[in-house]
């Protein structure tokens, strides 16, 4: 008999560039769902909401409830090598999660059209609180 996946969401791959609320929780659930989420913080200093109060080892309360499951890496999207290493792990995901401000996705040059160029197969999801105009 095949192997069965135990969640919903088993075998796929998630490139998570998300922060603060509606992004981490729709990754967060994405985790619990059994994707793998690999998380993109922004260098120099990674994910903001590590800053966040309730410190404990150096990390928030708020920081590790948003973002238990994911496997982290701290990436400069300012730098050419930075780019291309987001564009090396497109290939092994299936989502791409993303929830800057309305364009910015772009500006660095991984929109959609081309992440799809690099992995036909893709799916991008844009998460904004307020919306994307």
């Amino acid at each position: 008999m095949a192997n069965k996946p135990q969640h919903l969401l088993d075998g796929y791959k998630v490139l998570d560039f998300t922060h603060f609320v509606a992004g981490p929780t729709t990754t967060r659930l994405m985790a619990g769902m059994g994707a793998e989420i690999i998380k993109v913080e922004l260098a120099p200093h990674g994910d903001r909401s590590r800053e966040f109060d309730y410190v404990r080892d150096h990390r928030s309360a708020f920081f590790i409830q948003q973002n238990r499951g994911k496997k982290s890496l701290c990436v400069d999207l300012r730098q050419r090598e930075g780019i291309d290493l987001i564009k090396q792990l497109v290939p092994k995901v299936d989502v791409v999660v993303e929830n800057f401000a309305p364009g910015v996705i772009g500006e660095m040059g991984l929109g959609y059209e081309v992440l799809k160029a690099i992995n036909s197969k893709i799916i991008m999801c844009s998460i904004s609180a307020l919306g994307q105009t």
